[in-house]
């Protein structure tokens, strides 16, 4: 469970496949744009593989941004389940459905078939510990005909298109996982090699460790020829590094671009765009002064969201609304007043420990104001920062009183509940606020067993209003995420889901 545990957090905390899903830069290209020699992208990239590109962790999210790596499905503008491999499934029973797979080829030149997509969902789920999409799921796959594949879940699971779309559901071909690649079998174990096996436009060709990467136009993708050649991309995890690059021209794209260093940009080649990301003050109600529902509502009435938006991040996220932001599209016309808050006690010099990491340069500052904010309100506060991973334990074990966290609300499956399970029930994986409460649950495992998607919508958010109720999470803002974009660059694909950014439309 430890493992677990770490694996999900680093793709939580760290971290998102088709061009034409998302916003993208407009206009013409300064050149012909038509892929010929010499239109490479260089591209940037915050975060070094931390597990040699294993679709099954945080890497997943390189090889989708890259447009390397796709699954069975995608996720739409509106986060609904896209045709991608698959392209149309219908659902048999309330476990069980069939994807139609379209004509499409591995980068290795074999074909997409129901036998290798049975291999890769296979392999999926006999990895330890489990890609983070299918935590808590049972299942099976198995080809159904020349160009089917059935899906069988030991539950009803009402969201499985979407769940598939996970770049940790990749599906590559059998030459990745090693051994004989084709039955399904142990194989090559846990290690998945994505150079040249996946389907995306562009193919993987050198790895350089932690430093760079090369990748080439696959041209027989079934999405149509990418528009560039190739890109070059650099592991850059020092944000000022990556902002001066891009301004002297070495690379091209840029991503995850500091708020500190967007002033340093050209206002042409910075683009702000809002994501599912929300920083969170999390609250420990199991043990320590916050097990008073009293000091916790008078925690958060001595939170000010404005000031953290518009000055730590100087505009570029928005005051937290809830636990979905403004980029979840449909929340905010569904959303539900808190229930059950209990009115704000006094402080008196409560001493508590608040505890944040430093991988986001953002969050200490974040941190030191609400230090400030929570002393003018007479709690007695200690500050402790270090690099998440040293802090991962104690953090989900419970040993600090509050927490500032920045999370992807939809980065693992797209679905809006998920979230809701994971951090903030009685068995949630990822349960930093150590909140158990049975009003919670019980409006959580309503919103799961929902299956119409705007029904579930609509439980999701009379869940978070439970959530909220509680004062175990204080939403303090919605992040902007900034990419550094040169002059010449067209077609990013800014993902306010954070899981691509190169696509075939991409060029210079």
């Amino acid at each position: 469970m430890r493992l677990l545990r770490s694996r999900l957090f680093a793709a939580l905390v760290l971290t998102p496949l088709l061009a034409g899903c998302f916003a993208s830069q407009g206009g013409e290209s300064k050149e012909s744009g038509d892929g010929k020699d010499g239109s490479r992208l260089r591209v940037a990239l915050a975060f070094p593989p931390a597990e040699r590109l294993s679709p099954y962790g945080a890497d997943a999210t390189i090889l989708s941004r890259l447009g390397v790596a796709e699954g069975l499905t995608t996720m739409d503008a509106n986060g609904a389940a896209a045709p991608a491999l698959a392209q149309s499934w219908r659902q048999e029973d309330e476990r069980t459905w069939v994807f139609a797979l379209r004509d499409a080829a591995f980068q290795d030149g074999t074909d997409v078939t129901p036998s290798a997509v049975v291999n890769a969902l296979t392999r999926a789920t006999r990895a330890r510990p489990a890609p983070a999409a299918l935590f808590g799921v049972t299942l099976t796959a198995e080809a159904d005909g020349e160009r089917g594949v059935r899906v069988r879940t030991a539950e009803p699971d009402p969201i499985l298109p979407l769940r598939l779309s996970s770049p940790g559901l990749a599906v590559f071909s059998g030459k990745a996982y090693g051994g004989d690649g084709g039955d399904g079998g142990n194989g090559g174990g846990d290690r998945v090699d994505p150079v040249g096996t996946a389907t995306g436009p562009f193919e993987l060709t050198k790895v350089d460790g932690a430093s760079s990467a090369t990748l080439d136009r696959f041209d027989a993708y079934w999405g149509g020829r990418a528009q560039a050649s190739g890109i070059d991309a650099r592991f850059v995890a020092d944000g000022t590094a990556r902002a001066n690059a891009l301004r002297t021209g070495e690379v091209d794209i840029a991503e995850a671009v500091p708020v500190a260093q967007a002033a340093t940009l050209d206002r042409d080649t910075r683009h702000d765009t809002a994501t599912t990301r929300t920083t969170s003050l999390l609250l420990n109600v199991s043990s320590g002064p916050f097990e008073d529902p009293k000091l916790r509502a008078a925690a958060r009435a001595a939170v000010d969201t404005s000031v953290l938006a518009e000055g730590v991040y100087e505009g570029y996220a928005d005051p937290g609304a809830g636990i979905y932001g403004p980029a979840v599209t449909w929340a905010d016309g569904k959303r539900v007043k808190p229930v059950g808050r209990a009115g704000a006690g006094r402080a008196k010099g409560t001493s508590i420990t608040l505890a944040t990491y430093d991988n986001r340069p953002e969050l200490p500052e974040v941190a030191q104001v609400l230090k400030q904010q929570l002393e003018k309100a007479g709690f007695g506060v200690e500050l402790e920062v270090r690099e998440y991973s040293r802090m991962e334990s104690d953090a989900l074990e419970g040993e600090f009183d509050a927490f500032v966290l920045a999370r992807n609300t939809s980065v693992d499956t797209g679905d809006p509940v998920a979230v809701l399970s994971g951090d903030f029930t009685c068995d949630g994986g990822y349960n930093i606020a150590q909140l158990c409460d049975k009003d919670v649950d019980r409006a959580v495992a309503a919103a799961e067993r929902t299956a119409d998607p705007g029904e579930r919508q609509d439980a999701a958010m009379t869940a978070e209003a439970e959530i909220l109720g509680t004062d175990a999470v204080v939403p303090l803002v919605h992040q902007r995420v900034i990419t550094g974009v040169g002059t010449s660059v067209r077609g990013v694909v800014l993902d306010p889901y954070e899981r691509a950014l190169v696509g075939t439309g991409t060029r210079r």
